[in-house]
């Protein structure tokens, strides 16, 4: 290996497993497809089953319960207010990966959304990042000229930051265009021949959905089949592209809402508009990991950058006026601030989102979708691009979590972690592990088989070992009771073998308590 690699990771926010054409999907998504086919297609990869807990897992690699965000800080229950993990922002317990970068002689930059602490004081330039431009909470509208003065709409001055200081945003602003503008703003200004660090965090296509007006038409009529459709037609891709088993069985769609053929004319409509407005949210976003691209391409950059794409959890299913926490409040909200007509829907003034069924179609064949600890929550589109080390397109079905991010480019930065002690102050060991090895051959997998790895979110539950995973969710999605699947014969997670290997349930649980323990998890149910 020669000269040390910079490092581009991309960070989509609620994409799809099956969006992106190399995976299947029918969106275009040409700049992405062709890093990804040239590159090393990951079909194993976990993350946590939301976003603020898989940005922390990424850039602490450690669990998002030990690092601080243990759950939203938006959504945060009286019982973990206080508790250690649940700080709402990386907490002093862990060093980061720009930190660690940076001390290591890397450029370290970052755009887009960071949803990892709401203050100056936790904003991305506290935490190791050189130069940032940041959307510091979960979501917000894409566009500057969304409805926001005078809405009772948090104020825009305290939703982005750039460096040290809270800061306005130009009035044409669109946020795909915007955080990769800014990105490549800071590539451009580097006076010196560090490797870099860059981090771009996209917030697409997160709701609202939002897009140009001539992205949207291009898919006008594309969902006029519906979501049932979609994923039939996204599973059989799947299938003739290898990223899954020919027979492979999906898990049956789980929604509350109405299926394609009992909507009536107007309901299909408004579906289909939301369908067609996300996929202008991600062909957006390919636009813009193009225009990266052609900058290191340009700058002879390129064939010496490990990309690292990536989403942050399943794709977003919630129907967000049915959560109490969301629904009261935002519905009246939108409904007085803006302008949900089915032509507008799209547009800066609209606000939308598309549901589980379409989110289904996204995720299948696996299990549910966002929030949930099933695969349909955790298991998400990813693929790396280097030539150096990923010569030849690949297919990885490697068990790996979002914690082996940290390790990986520490070991090919030639940087150790330095647990348990970093500038005075105690800090805890990564619980990811370095994918090099299996990368170059050395190794046949990324984890041990009797690695264990949990998740939890909102008081789903969900314990992995081996090929063995076990599962509580609570009713209505699941049974409320613990269900255990063979993830590797069943990645859809249809057959429940919890009577037939009672024996293995038990381990399993007895693994789930160590893992509450070692955690700090302090359990709450969201009400759904």
């Amino acid at each position: 290996m020669g000269k040390r690699p910079n490092f581009l990771v991309i960070v989509a926010d609620d994409m799809g497993f099956s969006d992106i054409g190399a995976f299947g999907g029918e969106i275009s998504t040409p700049n992405l497809d062709a890093l990804a086919l040239k590159g090393l297609r990951l079909t194993n990869f976990h993350s946590a089953p939301a976003c603020a807990p898989t940005r922390a897992m990424l850039l602490t690699g450690t669990d998002a319960h030990i690092a601080g965000l243990g759950t939203h800080v938006e959504v945060l229950h009286p019982t973990q207010r206080g508790k250690p993990g649940y700080e709402g922002y990386l907490n002093d317990r862990v060093a980061t990966l720009p930190q660690l970068l940076r001390d290591a002689g890397y450029l370290t930059l970052m755009s887009g959304k960071w949803h990892l602490g709401d203050t100056l004081e936790t904003c991305p330039h506290a935490r190791g990042f050189e130069r940032s431009f940041a959307l510091l909470p979960g979501a917000a509208n894409h566009y500057a000229s969304s409805p926001k003065a005078g809405t009772g709409f948090p104020k825009q001055d305290t939703l982005y930051t750039e460096d040290d200081r809270f800061v306005d945003l130009p009035e044409d602003f669109y946020s795909s265009d915007g955080f990769t503008t800014k990105l490549l703003q800071y590539l451009g200004e580097r006076k010196d021949d560090r490797p870099f660090f860059a981090y771009l965090a996209f917030s697409a296509p997160h709701w609202p959905l939002q897009a140009p007006d001539d992205l949207i038409a291009k898919y006008k009529g594309r969902y006029d089949k519906g979501p049932e459709a979609l994923r039939e037609e996204r599973l059989e891709r799947l299938k003739a592209l290898g990223l899954c088993a020919k027979d492979i069985k999906a898990h049956p769609i789980v929604a509350k809402n109405k299926p394609w053929d009992e909507m009536n004319d107007e309901e299909r409509a408004r579906s289909a508009r939301a369908m067609e407005v996300y996929a202008a949210m991600v062909e957006r976003l390919d636009w813009n990991v193009g225009r990266v691209v052609e900058y290191l391409k340009a700058t002879g950059e390129l064939d010496n950058t490990l990309v690292l794409f990536m989403s942050d959890n399943g794709a977003e299913g919630a129907l967000i006026e049915a959560v109490p926490v969301f629904g009261p409040y935002l519905m009246d909200f939108i409904d007085k601030y803006y302008d949900n007509s089915l032509d507008n829907i799209g547009r800066p003034n609209s606000y939308v989102w598309y549901g589980p069924r379409w989110a289904q179609a996204a995720t299948a064949p696996s299990r549910l979708y966002k929030t949930y600890t099933s695969e349909g929550g955790i298991r998400v589109v990813a693929f790396a691009h280097w030539p150096e080390l990923l010569p030849s397109p690949a297919i990885g079905n490697a068990f790996s979590t979002v914690m082996d991010v940290m390790p990986t480019l520490l070991d090919l930065a030639g940087a150790t972690h330095p647990a348990p002690d970093y500038k005075g102050r105690k800090v805890v060991e990564p619980m990811g592990r370095s994918l090099l090895p299996w990368l170059e051959g050395k190794a046949p997998e990324v984890h041990p088989k009797d690695a264990v790895t949990g998740w939890e979110f909102f008081g789903r539950r969900g314990i992995r070992k081996g090929d063995w995973k076990a599962i509580w969710i609570p009713a209505p999605e699941g049974t409320g009771d613990w269900q255990l699947y063979d993830v590797a014969t069943d990645p859809g997670e249809t057959d429940d073998r919890a009577q037939a290997e009672p024996a293995r349930l038990a381990e399993l649980l007895t693994l789930w308590d160590d893992y509450v323990e070692k955690a700090g998890i302090v359990m709450f149910a969201i009400p759904t």
